[in-house]
């Protein structure tokens, strides 16, 4: 038995709790530093006025996405006693999930190079970085829609659908995770086919569920834990 395996299951839960939390500080924090720069119209100028900020607000998403993949990780020995499949499932997606995130950020640190370049030129001529700078920009929406909602709502259903049919937790947080996710979903791929604004109040009200039940279920987690009836009748299994 390894010494994760061995690993208390209320620490476990405080842990996973703590890494659901990480993940959505360390979003808000990436939206508050990035998206003032994002919103520029005059992306080329500000970029490279505002370099700091874009690389704080690029590590802070990517801590989110090293975050999710932990939480997949350390919960891992607790649903490999009920569903083993899903477990090393949650494990892959969420490391599907962190790779949108590291294009996207990798994107918008190359455009710090590209506005750099274009601010230091000696007659600046625009058309000739705008190509590169609208790629990159591009890619980084992109990722935002695949990796954040799409990929992230794929991960949540079976991780739910584990919790409901394990009753590790109340069944109603389960239940509220099956509906949120394919809400979650939709709110990635509607806008994909131009049907949805991302940034519109509908696509936040989609969401919003989902982005909610995750604080419920930090909190949950690190003040209950998980149902210890359950946790002791699969320790004797």
């Amino acid at each position: 038995m390894t010494a994760q395996e061995k690993m208390n299951p209320n620490r476990i839960a405080r842990i996973v709790g703590i890494l659901f939390i990480i993940a959505t500080v360390a979003g808000f924090l990436s939206v508050a530093f990035l998206e003032p720069v994002l919103a520029d119209p005059d992306y080329l100028m500000s970029f490279s006025a505002n370099k700091t900020r874009v690389i704080i607000g690029a590590l802070a998403d990517l801590i989110g996405a090293a975050a999710f993949v932990g939480l997949a990780i350390v919960i891992f020995p607790i649903l490999k006693k009920h569903n083993e499949s899903i477990a090393v499932g949650y494990i892959v997606a969420r490391s599907f999930e962190a790779v949108p995130f590291i294009i996207g950020n990798i994107s918008l640190l190359a455009l710090i190079t590209v506005s750099q370049s274009f601010v230091g030129a000696a007659n600046p001529d625009a058309s000739g970085f705008l190509p590169a700078g609208a790629g990159l920009l591009a890619t980084y929406d992109w990722t935002q829609l695949l990796g954040p909602r799409i990929l992230a709502s794929l991960a949540a259903l079976p991780f739910y659908y584990a919790l409901y049919q394990s009753k590790l937790l109340p069944r109603w947080i389960s239940i509220w995770g099956l509906v949120g996710a394919p809400l979650y979903f939709a709110s990635g791929l509607l806008p994909m086919f131009n049907l949805l604004d991302p940034s519109s109040s509908i696509s936040i009200l989609m969401f919003l569920p989902a982005a909610l039940l995750e604080m419920i279920l930090a909190v949950w987690l690190i003040v209950k834990g998980f149902n210890p009836t359950i946790i002791t009748s699969s320790a004797a299994d």
